[in-house]
C-alpha cells in the first residue's frame, strides 16, 4: 500500500479536536488532518508560519510498507484516514460540546417538581370570577338585568313557599353614569340568621339542587353571583337585611366573597330597626346600563307580571320618572310542587352505581322500590330478571359489570312515567289573566298540555296567544319564554321554543311568514316551560336545550293555539265582510223603496213599510232564520 504526503493543505477547512480514547494517554493533541479529494491519501498539517519548507516539501514522496518506520515529530504526524467521497466532520463519541451547539439546544425550563409545587386546588367562586360571562354577566346592560332577576327570583320562591301572596318593591336608582344601586325587598318568610351569609356569600349553595321539583331556582349560584359581580366591580359589599317574625329583631348584614376560598366574609353585622313584620331585603351596587325596550329590566318585571298574576309588583326605574305599578289579578296562589323521588329512565349508570352504594336497603328489589319513583315489587321483579340478578342480593356487593346490565334491564323494561305532582303549571285561567292585565288585546287564548318525560324527567308545556287590538300589525310577533315563571331575555335563537316556533308555518293560521323568520301580526306569544329539572344550554339560564320530546310538545301546544287563532281570524274576516256588504245594501234600501213607488205608484206609508219589509228580510237571511 502506497501513501501519498501532499505539500498543499486547504486553509478553508477546519478539523475538530478529538477527546483520545479513555484509558490512554496522549502527550502531545493530534489533530485530523483534512481528507484529501483523492480516496486512500491524506494531506498534512499546515506548515507553520515563517518556516522554511525543504525541497521534499514541494515534492510529494512515495513510501514503501517495506521502509523503516523513523521518529516523527508530533506536529508532522500522518495520520490515515478512511476513503470517503465527502469530509465528516460529527465529533467523536466522548467528545466535548460546542458552544455553538450548546446554545442551539433548547434548555430545560420546568422539571416535575416544579411543576407539581405549582398546582393547587381551584375554587368555583375564582372560575366564575374569570368566565364571570357563563352566568350572565358579560355586559353591563346585561349584568343590570341578570342582578334584579336573581333577586326576583329569590323572592317569588320564598313567598310561595310560606303559602303568601308575593308583594315585590323593585327599585333601581342612579348613582353615576354607569354606577346603580338596585334593592329588591319581598314580604316572604325571612332568612334564618346563621344562614345569610352563606346563601348570599357563597357560590354553589342552596335547597333545591337535590330536590325534584319546580322551583326558579336551581343551582344555588345566582344571587350571590350578582353579589360577586357588584364586588368586583365596585368593590361595595352586598347588603342585606331580613326578619324571620315580628316579635324577632331585623338582622343587617354586609358580605363579601372570598374567592380563594369560596366563603363568606362578614364585614357587618348588626340588628336594626326594620318596618315590616316579615321579609327580606337586597341591596347591591354594581356597574351597569339602563335601557329601555327589549332586553330591559322595564321588559322583565313586565313580563314577570304577566307569568305570576299572583304577585304584586311596584317598580321604581331609574331616573326620578316615576314607578309602575303592578296589581295582583289572582288571589289564588300557584299549586305546591312535591319532592318526588328520581325516575329510573332518568338514572345514568355512574348515579345508578352510586345509589346501590348508598341505599339503606338490603335487598336490591328493596332497594329499586323505595328509592326510585313508579317501580312496584312487580317491576322490579321484571327487572332483576331481565339483568340476571337475584333480588335478594345485596345492593352494596354489585359489581360494576353487573351494574350495567342492571342499567341496560332498567331501560328495556316498561315503567309508568314520573307522577305529575312535581310540577305547578300557571294554568289557562290565570295565563289569560295576566296577559289580560298587560297586553291591549282583543282576543286571547291559552293552552296548557297535559305532562310529557324527557331523560325521566317530567315537564309540561303551556301557551298563551293574545292578537288584535293596538297591537302593531306590521312587525314580527313579539315572543315571550318562560321557564317555571321565568322570563328568558337573551339567546333567543339558541332556545328550543324559538326553534320550535320558526317550524310551524304558521301561514295556514292566518298570519304571514317569511321563511327562517317569525310571523308577522298584532300578535304576542307566550310560551312557558315547567320541569323539575329545565335543560338550560348554560348557567346564565337564558336557553332551553332542544330535546325531541320538548320540541314535540311544543309544537302540539303551538298548533292548537294556532287553530283557535285561524278561527278568530276567518270568524272576524267573514264579519268584516259581512259588515261592508251590509252597509252597501242598507245605503241602497232607500233608493230601491224610491224606485218601487213611482214604478207602482205606492204612497208614501206604502214606501215605509215596503223598506222596513226589506231590511228584515235581509236580517233574517244574514242570521238564516226562516222567512214566513
Amino acid at each position: 500500500m502506497i501513501l501519498r504526503r501532499s505539500c498543499r493543505c486547504d486553509r478553508r477547512r477546519r478539523t475538530i479536536p478529538t477527546k483520545p480514547k479513555p484509558g490512554t494517554l496522549s502527550l502531545f493533541p493530534v489533530r485530523e488532518p483534512p481528507v484529501s479529494a483523492k480516496p486512500g491519501t491524506a494531506v498534512r498539517p499546515r506548515p507553520k508560519a515563517g518556516k522554511p519548507q525543504s525541497a521534499e516539501d514541494h515534492h510529494p514522496r512515495q513510501l514503501s510498507l517495506i521502509e523503516p518506520s523513523s521518529p516523527v515529530r508530533p506536529d508532522r504526524a500522518v495520520q490515515l484516514v478512511p476513503a470517503v467521497a465527502e469530509p465528516v466532520e460529527t465529533a467523536a463519541v466522548g467528545s466535548v460540546e460546542a458552544p455553538a451547539e450548546r446554545a442551539a439546544r433548547p434548555a430545560r425550563r420546568q422539571t416535575a417538581e416544579s411543576l407539581a409545587s405549582r398546582q393547587r386546588e381551584i375554587s368555583v367562586s375564582e372560575f366564575f370570577t374569570k368566565n364571570r360571562h357563563l352566568l350572565g354577566f358579560d355586559n353591563p346592560q346585561k349584568a343590570l338585568l341578570t342582578a334584579i332577576k336573581e333577586a326576583v327570583d329569590n323572592s317569588l320562591d320564598a313567598c310561595e313557599e310560606a303559602g303568601l301572596l308575593p308583594v315585590l318593591k323593585v327599585n333601581i336608582d342612579q348613582l353615576a353614569e354607569d354606577r346603580f344601586h338596585i334593592s329588591v325587598e319581598d314580604n316572604g318568610p325571612g332568612i334564618v340568621k346563621a344562614q345569610i351569609p352563606k346563601i348570599f356569600g357563597k357560590l354553589l349553595y342552596g335547597s333545591k339542587f337535590h330536590t325534584l321539583k319546580q322551583a326558579r331556582g336551581q343551582q344555588g349560584i345566582g344571587i350571590s353571583a350578582a353579589g360577586m359581580y357588584g364586588l368586583l366591580t365596585t368593590g361595595k359589599s352586598i347588603a342585606v337585611t331580613s326578619r324571620t317574625g315580628s316579635g324577632k329583631p331585623a338582622h343587617y348584614y354586609e358580605i363579601q366573597i372570598d374567592t380563594r376560598k369560596n366563603t363568606p366574609q362578614v364585614i357587618t353585622d348588626k340588628a336594626v330597626d326594620w318596618e315590616p313584620a316579615h321579609g327580606t331585603k337586597v341591596e347591591i351596587e354594581l356597574v351597569g346600563t339602563y335601557k329601555r325596550g327589549r332586553h330591559s329590566v322595564d321588559d322583565y318585571i313586565r313580563q314577570t307580571a304577566i307569568a305570576n298574576p299572583h304577585a304584586e309588583i311596584f317598580y321604581d326605574f331609574p331616573g326620578g320618572e316615576g314607578s309602575i305599578h303592578f296589581p295582583r289579578s289572582s288571589n289564588v296562589l300557584p299549586p305546591a310542587p312535591r319532592a318526588i323521588k328520581p325516575h329510573p329512565y332518568g338514572v345514568e349508570l355512574r348515579v345508578l352505581i352510586k345509589m346501590l352504594k348508598e341505599t339503606t336497603a338490603r335487598r336490591l328489589d328493596l332497594a329499586l322500590k323505595r328509592d326510585f319513583s313508579r317501580v312496584s315489587e312487580i317491576v322490579a321483579e321484571k327487572i332483576c330478571e331481565a339483568a340476571d340478578l337475584r333480588p335478594s342480593s345485596n345492593p352494596h356487593l354489585i359489581a360494576v359489570h353487573e351494574a350495567e346490565r342492571l342499567y341496560r334491564a332498567i331501560n328495556s323494561v316498561k315503567i309508568m312515567s314520573p307522577p305529575t305532582n312535581c310540577l305547578s303549571p300557571i294554568g289557562e285561567e290565570q295565563i289569560l289573566a295576566g296577559l289580560k292585565k298587560v297586553i291591549p288585546a282583543s282576543f286571547f287564548t291559552a293552552v296548557s298540555r297535559s305532562p310529557a318525560v324527557y331523560r325521566g324527567n317530567p315537564f309540561l308545556v303551556e301557551v298563551g296567544m293574545a292578537y288584535g287590538g293596538s297591537l302593531p300589525s306590521e312587525d314580527l310577533v313579539d315572543l315571550f319564554r318562560f321557564a317555571n315563571r321565568v322570563p328568558l331575555q337573551y339567546q333567543q335563537s339558541a332556545c328550543a321554543i324559538t326553534k320550535a316556533v320558526l317550524s310551524i308555518d304558521w301561514r295556514s293560521y292566518g298570519l304571514s311568514q317569511s321563511k327562517g323568520a317569525l310571523p308577522t301580526g298584532p300578535v304576542v306569544l307566550f310560551v312557558h316551560i315547567a320541569s323539575v329539572w329545565v335543560p338550560f344550554t348554560s348557567e346564565s339560564k337564558e336557553a332551553i336545550a332542544a330535546y325531541p320530546e320538548i320540541i314535540r310538545e311544543l309544537r302540539l301546544a303551538l298548533q292548537d293555539c294556532g287553530r283557535r287563532l285561524a278561527t278568530h281570524i276567518r270568524a272576524h274576516r267573514r264579519a268584516a265582510e259581512e259588515e261592508k256588504k251590509r252597509s252597501y245594501i242598507e245605503r241602497y234600501i232607500p233608493h230601491i223603496g224610491i224606485a218601487l213607488r213611482e214604478i207602482l205608484g205606492l204612497a208614501r206609508p206604502a214606501e215605509e213599510e215596503l223598506v222596513a219589509t226589506l231590511k228584515e228580510v235581509l236580517e233574517r237571511s244574514r242570521s238564516r232564520e226562516p222567512i214566513e
